[in-house]
């Protein structure tokens, strides 16, 4: 049992996946240490100086924090929209290598005509004399 445990924690996509866990823990951390230390005191000096966070009601006995719910999916949209650009610039540069390939294959096919152009010149000339 062991032994199968270790296979399947060594294995490409298991490791892979731990390591993409942790970066986007601490991705997350910075994100949100952006939106709660830069973007959101910037939107609230826009809007008057109003901070998401305090934002609250109480009704009976009941104190019902909505501004923590509002600041979460600003979180959310600032992290999504953060993993969109990141994953946007990643596809951009496979796309270069991508048209790189593309570009090396057709030259080499451009190449193996012009050489195979060569050698039947070459073997005319070679018939000719």
């Amino acid at each position: 049992m062991w032994k199968e445990f270790k296979q399947f924690a060594m294995k490409g996509n298991v490791v892979d996946l731990a390591v993409g866990v942790i970066i986007g823990s601490a991705f997350g951390k910075i994100v949100s240490s952006l939106v709660k230390d830069v973007i959101t005191p910037l939107i609230g000096i826009l809007i008057g100086g109003l901070d998401f966070s305090n934002l609250s009601f109480t009704y009976k006995k009941a104190h019902i924090m909505y501004g923590q719910f509002i600041q979460s999916i600003f979180d959310f949209f600032i992290i999504a929209f953060s993993i969109f650009m990141v994953i946007k610039v990643i596809s951009s540069f496979k796309k270069k290598e991508e048209v790189k390939k593309e570009e090396e294959k057709k030259a080499d096919a451009k190449e193996e005509l012009l050489m195979e152009i060569r050698d039947l010149l070459k073997g005319e000339t070679v018939r000719e004399k």
